[in-house]
């Protein structure tokens, strides 16, 4: 998110995050100030802060998402109470909350929106709750998340215009991995050793690149397509894989040839019988399916730097957010109404 931020035109004076190799790589690329540990640490010391112009962030999602275990009792999802308390003792001009799209939109989360909707008002906030598909900006990846947007300077007014004005065309994985070559290469270094197996029981759908073909909850890439959703637990057999042939155009699609066997009613393949040309994403793929800039370094190891990506909200998708917001500051706008013309039919999700 601060990458985003940074680059729409916000200075980041203070950080805070729970793992330390994230720190570590935050004080490589960063000239803000970083603390490691939990917040409840630093609530105290935070106040200095009070008047700032924005407090944004991202409370840890895997008590609300349908990928979780989806406890309310989980002690991450109370550090969403924590957010608030920093906007209490800071008391910005505004803040920016961002979540999983299930804590927006699932009647099972409808009691924690409310208390979200309570403490802001009650904390003297216009607010405004969207939720935003990262597709739409930029980002070659199939990722959903909520922002609450909330302001203490005027009301929100345009705001699904002001986002559709962000709006920017995804290249497709073929297109966006062009340039960096094949895995294990000079350009694209940093591969995953994960082994790909085949399900002896395959789930089925009607398109390749869903459904389960493969052991573990590594889904296969289309490379004229989109990614879906990376995990912060990739790095193993949740990594996606990608057929390397069919991504270099050289061969057709080895994965679409199997699960079109498989719709024929034909028996599975063995246990091993996946070939060499398919493998896992790589680091350096992962890298720029989240859009950090290319010259953003990691620290940690491999799976340390994969849950690092996993967590990150796409930089774009970042910077499209924090636009909005330094837009919301100075009074400007990016809309046009040749862009309303030509993006008529984008739609957003407003909830409240």
């Amino acid at each position: 998110m601060d990458v985003g931020f940074e680059r729409s035109g916000f200075a980041v004076e203070w950080a805070n995050d729970f793992n330390k190799e994230a720190c570590e790589t935050y004080a490589l690329n960063h000239s803000g100030k970083i603390v490691y540990g939990s917040i409840d640490d630093h609530l105290e010391t935070i106040s200095q802060f009070k008047g700032i112009d924005l407090v944004f962030g991202g409370p840890p999602c895997q008590g609300f998402s349908v990928a979780g275990k989806m406890d309310p009792s989980d002690d991450r999802s109370q550090l969403i109470w924590r957010f608030f308390d920093v906007v209490e003792r800071t008391r910005p001009a505004a803040f920016v909350c961002e979540n999983v799209k299930a804590l927006a939109k699932l009647s099972k989360w409808s009691s924690v929106r409310r208390r979200m909707f309570e403490r802001a008002s009650q904390l003297g906030y216009e607010f405004q709750l969207v939720i935003l598909d990262a597709r739409n900006f930029g980002v070659s990846q199939g990722r959903e998340r909520m922002f609450l947007l909330g302001s203490r300077i005027g009301k929100f007014t345009h705001l699904e215009r002001a986002f559709i004005a962000q709006h920017r065309e995804a290249p497709v994985l073929r297109k966006l991995f062009a340039g960096l070559g094949r895995a294990g290469s000079a350009t694209n270094p940093n591969i995953c050793n994960a082994s790909i197996t085949l399900a002896a029981r395959p789930v089925l759908r009607r398109s390749p690149y869903a459904g389960m073909l493969f052991n573990g909850q590594g889904r296969p890439l289309n490379p004229d397509g989109f990614s879906s959703t990376m995990h912060a637990s990739m790095g193993g057999n949740k990594t996606p894989i990608i057929d390397e042939l069919h991504f270099q155009g050289e061969e057709p699609s080895w994965i679409e040839w199997y699960h079109a066997r498989l719709m024929k009613g034909e028996a599975p393949l063995g246990f091993r019988d996946a070939p060499d040309r398919l493998r896992r994403l790589t680091l350096d793929e992962a890298i720029q399916i989240q859009t950090f800039p290319k010259d953003y370094r990691f620290y940690g190891t491999q799976s340390q730097v994969f849950k690092q990506i996993g967590n990150a909200v796409p930089c774009d998708l970042a910077w499209a957010v924090g636009k909005v917001m330094h837009n919301h500051f100075t009074g400007e706008s990016d809309f046009t109404e040749s862009e309303q013309a030509a993006k008529e039919n984008s739609q957003l999700e407003l909830c409240l």
